[in-house]
């Protein structure tokens, strides 16, 4: 099994920050139904204001080649689409379990 495992900052107001949080976790948590080589996804939205990262994922996949068909899913680049021009950066790390 594999943990892949993504945070974001994004760029904007912490209001527009949080719409965005928000419409990209709900598109998230509808990809297991919609990619099947992903086990489940889960979506946290920091609600800390002392810190500077807005969104984590966590996405478990079966072997390290699946998050590459999760990556490239259509329905994925659409969920990741809703994140133009609001992400300042991103951070990643797979690892197996």
């Amino acid at each position: 099994m594999v943990k892949h495992i993504v945070t974001f900052k994004l760029t904007g107001t912490p209001e527009e920050r949080r719409a965005v949080a928000q419409s990209f976790k709900e598109a998230l948590e509808k990809l297991p139904a919609e990619i099947d080589v992903l086990r489940s996804i889960e979506v946290g939205i920091n609600e800390n204001p002392a810190e500077c990262w807005d969104v984590v994922l966590t996405a478990v996949v079966d072997k390290m080649s699946d998050v590459d068909v999760y990556a490239k899913h259509p329905a994925h680049v659409a969920a990741a689409g809703l994140l133009a021009g609001h992400k300042a950066d991103r951070a990643c790390v797979d690892y197996e379990v």
